[in-house]
């Protein structure tokens, strides 16, 4: 990597090192100017396969090979970013790593990376925040330093995007849903996009490559990441947890195109598939609204206490939705035990409330003996609030590593709670000792951060854990030990937020068995069984 002064244009970028080209003049042309025309020419194809109202994507699926090869198909996914030029800002992109065999997620260290038409700047700041904490993810420029999947998508972004910043990462031995995490994380507002780099089958012939890549058409079409393997897509892996995180988050998928090297510029005998897809969020073009306490502002008469008081606006917005909140909670859960997969969600059907962004709780008890059985939340609001719950419901249920997965024999003794959270602001403390007299036990749900060792160590409580640890020097004793620190551990650089929640409890089971069929519906006529409004 080389150093070089780095041009301004995105957030937290700054002069640095360089990631120079390293597929410049093989996987496409080395010269600027003959670069450009190529590009140009191709992204010229891909608008004029474009509706003219064609919305824009959140995501997109596009391969990675050659220009010559995919890079047409290619071109029709940027084209289809391309109107939103002014309003994306950074473009989350990711694929697998061909050449570095290594575990976990990497990052690039660099500012910016280079290509024959300039340099990309890198949004360093902006993705090390979000992904602070993340077990497995971690700067490998030596994974970079060859690797083509990500290198040749720059060329379109910067004839397409302008600039917009860059956040490069690469999947190695890895699982979809650390890959789901990640991109979570990064999800963020309408001014990022996610990309993922990935090729279908290799070195199939003509008709059985066009046979599997259909089957892999039709899974990613369904949202299905239980099929698609190393054989069916090089990037399975980033594949799969894009995926599994559309499916939670109610994303149509679009089909852009499907072809493979026999059709554009190789022989028929040994081919390599491509296909791109087009992820749209049914709230895409929803203005974001920081923290759970907006979305009841989204409701009629809530607004002024909810600006005035967050906590007043989430305890108004889950008394007025309470059993929409479990019904949702409950749907996500029980369709994982029937189907083996979260629900989808057709937010037309849901209070305008629930459908603005919002973070929560889930948490699923023992009703015998009121002991965990599962718990998984968001701490940022990042998508529309029944999404989040509707999401976590599956989730406490088969993504909580500390548990199996729940069974249909155990539906009926569970008790499922939704617990909505209000903005986490800052608490300045000036040691130990100041945080413990600041801390209010039953109301405050604590955050806490440091970095030790390069790394950053994050621990969050529910306030509902003081119910099991009433005495504060106890809860932030467990507290940092979640971290993964000692339990005294106290520094300069230790960071503490605060927030509140405001929740629902319920047996959705309660005396109809395991099969009660409970599902996503969140209509004024939703049962949730034996329901205490906790708020």
């Amino acid at each position: 990597m080389t150093t070089a002064p780095v041009a301004s244009g995105a957030s937290g970028v700054a002069p640095g090192p360089v990631r120079p080209p390293a597929i410049a003049g093989a996987f496409y042309a080395g010269d600027a100017a003959a670069l450009r025309r190529d590009v140009a020419a191709m992204l010229e194809a891909g608008r004029a396969a474009r509706a003219a109202e064609a919305p824009v994507p959140k995501a997109v699926i596009a391969p990675h090979a050659g220009h010559v090869y995919s890079g047409a198909l290619a071109a029709r996914a940027y084209a289809r970013l391309e109107p939103a030029r002014e309003r994306l800002r950074r473009v989350v992109l990711i694929g697998p790593a061909h050449r570095v065999p290594f575990h976990g997620i990497a990052l690039s260290g660099a500012a910016a990376w280079r290509t024959p038409l300039g340099d990309v700047p890198l949004d360093q700041a902006w993705a090390r925040e979000r992904l602070a904490g993340i077990a497995g993810v971690a700067v490998r420029d030596e994974a970079h330093a060859a690797e083509h999947c990500l290198e040749v998508h720059l060329p379109f972004l910067q004839a397409t995007l302008g600039d917009a910043a860059l956040v490069p990462l690469l999947v190695g031995r890895a699982e979809p849903a650390q890959v789901a995490r990640v991109l979570e994380a990064l999800w963020d507002g309408p001014e990022t996009v996610l990309i993922v780099s990935s090729d279908l089958s290799h070195f199939l012939d003509y008709d059985r490559c066009c046979s599997r890549d259909a089957g892999t058409a039709a899974a990613i079409e369904a949202l299905d990441s239980a099929v698609i393997g190393p054989h069916e897509a090089c990037g399975c892996t980033p594949v799969n947890g894009l995926l599994s995180l559309a499916r939670a988050r109610g994303l149509r998928v679009e089909r852009l195109g499907l072809c493979n090297s026999g059709d554009t510029a190789g022989p028929r005998d040994r081919v390599v598939g491509y296909g791109a897809w087009a992820f749209h969020d049914p709230d895409g073009d929803r203005a974001r609204v920081p923290g759970a306490a907006a979305a009841a502002a989204s409701e009629p008469g809530d607004a002024a206490a909810a600006h005035a008081d967050p906590a007043a606006g989430t305890e108004a917005l889950v008394r007025a939705h309470a059993a929409a909140l479990i019904r949702l909670a409950a749907g996500g859960l029980e369709h994982g035990v029937r189907h083996g997969r979260a629900p989808g969600l057709d937010l037309d059907q849901v209070p305008a409330a629930l459908r603005a962004p919002g973070a929560a709780f889930v948490t699923l008890t023992r009703a015998a003996d009121d002991r965990l059985r599962g718990c998984i939340g968001s701490v940022e609001a990042a998508r529309p609030l029944a999404l989040d719950v509707l999401a976590h419901g599956y989730n406490a249920g088969f993504r909580d590593g500390r548990f199996p997965p729940v069974t249909a024999e155990e539906l009926a003794g569970l008790c499922v709670s939704v617990s909505v959270l209000t903005p986490a602001v800052a608490l300045p403390v000036a040691d130990r000792t100041d945080l413990l007299g600041r801390m209010r036990p039953g109301v405050d749900g604590l955050i806490i951060e440091d970095r030790v060792g390069g790394q950053v160590r994050r621990g969050l409580f529910l306030p509902q854990v003081w119910e099991q640890l009433p005495d504060p020097a106890l809860f932030l004793a467990h507290l940092m030990r979640k971290a993964g620190l000692p339990e005294t551990h106290w520094s300069a650089s230790v960071r503490v937020s605060r927030f509140e929640t405001r929740g629902v409890k319920a047996t959705p089971w309660a005396g109809s068995g395991a099969g009660s069929g409970v599902g996503p519906g969140v209509g004024s006529g939703a049962g949730s069984g034996a329901l205490k409004a906790t708020a």
